[in-house]
């Protein structure tokens, strides 16, 4: 569409092109409530609707805790609702400082930095240390999430991207460069889309070989996995090999922000040079307690995460018996896969309408054209009659769309 001088009609055009081609994003209004985790209620229509939940990523239930609640409560109670602005005009709160040394204990590493969202920490963690590494190359895995994508285009440096968990073609981009060349491999330990994990001990040997700092991406992961809620790295032994580990509060830990855990240089140069750091106003003392609530309960009890990995085991179960067409990974997310972006929203729609079931769909460009699909997530409060409930909703829905399909296509 050529821009005419209507601004509106052209953004409306924009709009009915993505309804066109299902990729419009429509957000339905739910209300959780505490204690009925993955229960919430739906608002429409002047009305409610008890859903069960299927695709969030409080994926632990950690946001209904009562000792993360509590936590929140008490330090609003104590220090007020906001930080007051950034940690260098307003002070850093002693709840910050708390967190983040809970976090540095999490990940074995000197320091941590907190900032207001993970998708903050990937941006401006990785183009302050671009900034002080003239010339830095940074290879990054071609399935890497659009908050690192958009960190290295703000690092304004080459990058070379080597194909998903490729470790062959990643010695191959290494090794065409000077080996004293500042270097980064950024990569992610699960692969949210996918639910797939990443071979984090040899691209953490080939860092070593060839001089390289290792950036990798835990937020699917911390919380979830290990004795002690620190990732995958940690689960494999190998959180000592990885330079910069950067994950999420607002996960598995039930609150909100992001975080980087590295050496206190690291952290150090980060903080100083920052600019999503700097300039943005400090999480709130409520919630920097509540998270750190959150984590030191995961760190002592692994009861949730057994509890959720068990649930998961038994989804992928349930659906393999039933025919449902899941992209075989070893972590606790399930993606259910379509192929088809009007067919994706069409089953969600049944889904919510017909069963009360609440599940997004995950069209482009979230995943590639043609693999569209469902992304579950089955938690530790996912009775075994739920899991079969969407076990036997999924088969009813997906034929259900699959018989619209072949009737529309020969009525064309």
């Amino acid at each position: 569409m050529t821009f005419t001088g209507d601004y509106n009609a052209y953004f409306r055009a924009q709009l009915n092109r993505l309804k066109t081609e299902n990729r419009y994003r429509h957000f339905v209004e739910l209300e959780r409530v505490v204690g009925r985790h993955p229960v919430a209620l739906r608002h429409h229509d002047g009305g409610t609707q008890e859903v069960t939940v299927w695709c969030s990523n409080d994926y632990l239930g950690m946001g209904h805790h009562p000792e993360v609640i509590a936590a929140m409560r008490a330090a609003a109670a104590d220090s007020g609702t906001g930080a007051g602005g950034t940690r260098n005009i307003s002070g850093t709160s002693h709840a910050l400082v708390a967190l983040e040394e809970e976090l540095a204990a999490l990940h074995n590493k000197d320091c941590a930095l907190t900032f207001t969202s993970g998708y903050v920490a990937n941006e401006a963690s990785l183009s302050a240390l671009v900034a002080q590494l003239p010339g830095t190359l940074i290879l990054s895995d071609a399935m890497n999430h659009a908050s690192i994508i958009s960190g290295i285009k703000l690092a304004r440096t080459e990058k070379a991207i080597f194909r998903h968990n490729d470790v062959a073609h990643l010695e191959q981009l290494l090794a065409e460069q000077p080996k004293d060349r500042p270097k980064i491999i950024v990569f992610e330990s699960v692969y949210s889309m996918d639910g797939d994990t990443s071979p984090i001990a040899e691209i953490a040997a080939l860092a070593r070989h060839y001089n390289a700092l290792t950036y990798l991406d835990e937020v699917h992961a911390v919380g979830m996995y290990g004795d002690q809620g620190g990732g995958i790295a940690a689960m494999r032994g190998l959180d000592h090999e990885i330079d910069i580990i950067q994950g999420t509060l607002g996960k598995a830990f039930g609150a909100s922000g992001g975080y980087i855990a590295a050496s206190d240089v690291i952290c150090d140069t980060v903080r100083s040079n920052g600019s999503g750091f700097i300039f943005t106003t400090a999480l709130p003392p409520a919630v920097a307690a509540a998270a750190h609530a959150a984590v030191a309960h995961l760190r002592a009890d692994n009861s949730r995460r057994a509890a959720q990995q068990r649930q998961a085991e038994r989804l992928k179960t349930a659906a393999r018996a039933a025919g449902i067409p899941i992209l075989e990974g070893d972590t606790h997310i399930v993606p259910v896969m379509v192929g088809d972006a009007a067919a994706t929203m069409r089953i969600c729609q049944l889904l919510l309408a017909e069963h009360g079931i609440y599940v997004q769909p995950i069209n482009y460009p979230t995943v590639p054209r043609g693999t569209e699909r469902l992304r579950l997530t089955p938690g530790p409060f996912h009775t075994d009659e739920m899991v079969d409930q969407l076990v036997t909703a999924l088969q009813s829905v997906m034929d259900q769309v699959s018989d619209e399909g072949a009737q529309a296509t020969v009525a064309e």
